[in-house]
């Protein structure tokens, strides 16, 4: 009987779509059944070839060796997941094989690591493309009762070659040649350079910034509060004639000129893209856009109790109506409350309308929970706060508009001009699940009459000063980076640690991000063009037409090597000078250059020899051990301190003797051996076991 193999992209993926197939025989790269084998990729297995494959003079970096273009990007095996791709390649030569399924994430990315997979091991049989929006049971099951021809995805396939060729293109070669001009190590790309040039222009806002005095007055007449206003404008500018106002106004009158009542709708807000999300997470939870991604992620495919996380739709599909029902009764263990009156009342029937909208769908629709029952004791803290928030957003598509009346009431006192704005909420509506703590005005005050005279009581001024923007949360840059469309909803994440991980950019205490030295002077650097986010906006949009079929690949890719060869002769041709930041007073012990202070992978601090053909480096902080924080899961740093052997996290300080967790090592040995012991206590005979056991539990205590 011939068999399908099942390409996932990671091997939790694949175990539940094994499950799912009901495929039983389990092997450590692959899970086969009766009509399925799934292997799994461990993420990308194939990645582009480096310069020094295509030619080994590139193994030295050399100005006059730049740019490199090859005539034809190849691609290679990542060394150190090629057991994996060496399963998959076995698998594919099997005779009872039939067809294959790509079951990687359904997006650019996922289509790219199935996609060289297949081209890799020669793959010649039928291709077909699994594409679903949740990691449910339900969902697997519908999505290979609908699968799909491969050649549905292949414009998609080129969208993602072109992006990845253009990355190493721009990328490698811009950053080849800054760094062999100034012998530092300076990263530049496609997307991260005006990214960072966003950051920059932020921060010079505020170095540039004088702060300036103004007053605003504000006047109470009878129960009317209102503030003086000229032209629109509230703020004076000049303290004089802010004291010749308040003089004016001291004991006048004020007739009500008039008079204007509106009542006005807020429609529900639309559920989460992931954009959104990240920003919504960053101003309420603090999270960074990896930390809401890597959550989310999570919440999709460990829990399945979301849709898919990747998504740039705030919009769902119509056919998406029929499953509510199921959806809500999943999160009705949590928002029980807030859920019985929509499935009693409403059969579970969405009133903000405006939310089906095929149009506004592409490849995946706007991030709601799934039909998969929620057990909060099973989520961390950080997964709770984040599926609450989704769910909050989805419930509001239930619950009425908002409506509100506003009344603007305009006075005049002379030739001046007092404004008084006042709201009052007559319907919460989705206020009610998504603030249901706000407080809204009952009433509005007592109605006036136009030409009514109101005797001013009290007249106040009011000192302040202009003040600077604040530096740029990445809830606001990722705002920005939307607008231009620089990288996908998948990739922004990314692009931030890369420029802090480069060292261009810092996190401030409260979470802001400025940038370095070494940033304010890479942008200086590089070409006006490259910094600039239209033309990466630009280059975005054109590889959004290549995956709907709009655009040509080969005319894309000819403009992405021009304009490769154009930045690297100007960043040759440069007169810009370029001050390495960061040195001690350390010598190189191998070449006796300077060193530098810098951070690796982990954050750790080492000193770098800044001679290049050197290479020498030196670690100055503690290594991290294999222990893990109790709190934030990452390794900790083993210390030598006058108390003993400590460890400590270097995320988020948390200190732990090394003597805890030798005691929780001999608990481990203590219950494996006395498991061990039960195991066998007939054989040892009773008096024996009892004995070994006592001694056991000695040794714990």
């Amino acid at each position: 009987m011939a068999k399908t193999l099942v390409l996932a992209e990671k091997p939790s993926v694949g175990r539940d779509i094994a499950r799912v197939l009901g495929c039983r025989k389990i092997s450590r790269s692959y899970i086969e059944g009766d009509h399925y084998i799934v292997t799994w990729a461990l993420g990308h297995l194939i990645e582009l070839k480096m310069p020094e494959e295509y030619d080994a003079r590139y193994k030295t970096w050399r100005m006059e060796d730049l740019p490199i273009i090859p005539d034809h990007m190849e691609t290679r095996p990542i060394r150190k997941t090629s057991g994996q791709l060496s399963t998959i390649r076995r698998l594919a030569g099997r005779h009872d094989l039939d067809r294959l399924v790509i079951a990687t994430d359904a997006g650019r990315e996922g289509e790219l690591v199935a996609r060289w997979i297949i081209d890799k091991i020669r793959w010649k049989k039928p291709v077909l493309r699994l594409w679903i929006s949740s990691q449910t049971d339900r969902a697997i099951n519908e999505g290979f009762n609908q699968l799909k021809p491969s050649r549905d995805y292949d414009k998609l396939y080129q969208s993602a070659v072109c992006r990845s060729e253009a990355d190493w293109l721009v990328g490698l070669n811009v950053s080849r040649a800054l760094t062999t001009k100034y012998n530092d190590s300076l990263s530049a790309g496609r997307v991260q350079t005006p990214t960072l040039a966003m950051i920059l222009k932020r921060d010079q806002e505020i170095r540039s910034f004088r702060p300036v005095p103004f007053w605003t007055i504000h006047v109470q007449a009878g129960s009317i509060s209102a503030d003086w206003s000229r032209d629109g404008q509230s703020r004076i500018f000049e303290r004089k004639q802010a004291d010749a106002i308040v003089q004016k106004l001291k004991h006048a009158s004020a007739v009500v000129q008039s008079l204007t009542v509106k009542t006005k709708k807020e429609r529900q807000p639309l559920p989460f893209d992931l954009t959104e999300l990240q920003r919504e997470a960053n101003r309420r939870l603090g999270f960074s856009a990896r930390k809401t991604l890597n959550v989310l992620q999570n919440l999709y495919e460990h829990h399945k109790i979301v849709t898919y996380p990747r998504t740039d739709s705030r919009y769902l599909t119509r056919d998406i109506a029929a499953t509510m029902p199921e959806r809500l009764k999943a999160v009705s263990s949590v928002f029980g409350a807030e859920v019985r009156p929509i499935l009693f009342k409403q059969k579970g029937r969405v009133l903000a309308d405006f939310v089906y909208n095929n149009a506004k769908v592409s490849d995946h629709h706007a991030l709601i929970p799934t039909e998969q029952p929620v057990y909060l004791s099973d989520l961390s803290d950080d997964e709770e706060q984040l599926y609450r928030m989704i769910v909050i957003r989805f419930l509001a598509l239930f619950y009425p508009e908002r409506k509100y009346e506003s009344r603007k009431t305009v006075l005049k006192a002379g030739d001046e001009t007092l404004i008084s704005h006042e709201t009052v909420e007559t319907q919460a509506g989705f206020r009610e699940v998504t603030d249901p703590d706000h407080k809204a005005n009952s009433a509005l005050s007592a109605p006036l009459k136009e030409h009514q005279t109101l005797q001013i009581d009290s007249v106040e001024l009011q000192e302040k000063m202009t003040e600077p923007p604040a530096l740029l949360s990445e809830a606001d840059l990722l705002t920005q980076m939307e607008k231009y469309g620089l990288g996908t909803p998948a990739t922004r994440a990314d692009i931030i640690e890369k420029l802090i991980q480069a060292e261009s950019v810092t996190r401030t205490a409260g979470g802001r991000l400025q940038p370095t030295p070494k940033g304010k002077q890479l942008i200086d650097l590089v070409s006006p063009e490259l910094k600039s986010p239209e033309l990466t906006a630009k280059w975005e949009r054109e590889l959004e037409d290549i995956a709907k079929g709009a655009g040509n690949p080969a005319d894309f890719m000819k403009q992405i090597r021009e304009r490769t060869r154009q930045l690297i002769t100007g960043i040759r041709n440069s007169s810009h000078a370029y001050k390495i930041q960061n040195l001690t007073g350390t010598k190189c012990p191998e070449c006796g250059s300077p060193m530098k202070e810098a951070r690796d992978r982990d954050g750790g601090l080492v000193l770098v020899c800044i001679n290049r053909s050197c290479g020498y480096r030196k670690r100055k902080d503690p290594r991290l051990s294999n222990h893990r924080c109790p709190h934030c899961h990452k390794k900790m740093e083993l210390h030598k301190g006058k108390a003993g052997i400590y460890f400590q996290c270097r995320n988020c300080g948390i200190v732990e003797k090394a003597e805890k967790r030798e005691k929780a090592a001999d608990k481990r040995e203590t219950r494996r051996i006395l498991s061990k012991i039960n195991k066998d206590q007939e054989g040892f005979g009773n008096s024996l076991a009892d004995a070994l056991k006592s001694a056991m539990k000695d040794h714990e205590n």
